[in-house]
């Protein structure tokens, strides 16, 4: 299985990326952030699931370790296959679908080109307790909901060190989001 790719951008088309590795190009299926994020000679590392049937295999990339376990998830839904769970991590960052995930949210997921009503709803009740918990979402003055996403490092690290999405999750649980990666880690890890 291959784990991760490591190389240059070669060439960029319809939501896949050749990647250049040591001179053998590896076409990577991506989703819409992870394209539009990349240009033409960067230097990147995508996390890859190897998808294999009879007549074809293909790779599917992230850029995070928690987007690929996401994705993992979502293709043991029944009637999600690998293009349909791409499409669902295409809506917005990985984060913001695990969330509206975790909170039973089938509009949300239903925005997914090529998922219908009858597969969102399925996504949301096999994996909304597998997920991790919801993240508590801030009005903001104009009374529209607003999460505030970055890259959870910390996340990330527990997810390296053998802990999975929804262990990961209810460990960063009460740890402020204000200590350094290291600690908020140290601080999950005590428990």
């Amino acid at each position: 299985m291959i784990a991760h790719i490591v190389g240059t951008v070669a060439e960029k088309f319809a939501n896949a990326i050749i990647v250049d590795v040591s001179g053998v190009g590896y076409e990577v299926n991506v989703a819409a952030g992870d394209f539009d994020a990349v240009t033409l000679q960067d230097n990147v590392k995508f996390y890859t699931y190897h998808h294999i049937r009879e007549q074809s295999q293909e790779l599917f990339g992230f850029s995070s370790l928690a987007a690929k376990k996401l994705f993992e998830m979502l293709i043991t839904v029944q009637g999600v296959g690998p293009k349909a769970a791409l499409s669902i991590l295409s809506i917005d960052d990985a984060e913001v679908v695990r969330n509206a995930i975790a909170n039973s949210d089938s509009a949300f997921v239903g925005k997914a080109q090529g998922v219908g009503k009858r597969i969102a709803e399925r996504v949301t009740v096999d994996l909304s307790d597998k997920v991790g918990l919801p993240i508590r979402t801030n009005v903001s003055n104009t009374g529209v909901s607003a999460v505030s996403l970055q890259a959870d490092e910390a996340l990330e690290a527990l997810m390296a060190l053998g802990y999975s999405l929804n262990d990961a999750t209810q460990a960063l649980e009460g740890v402020s989001t204000e200590l350094s990666t290291s600690e908020r880690v140290r601080q999950a890890l005590r428990g």
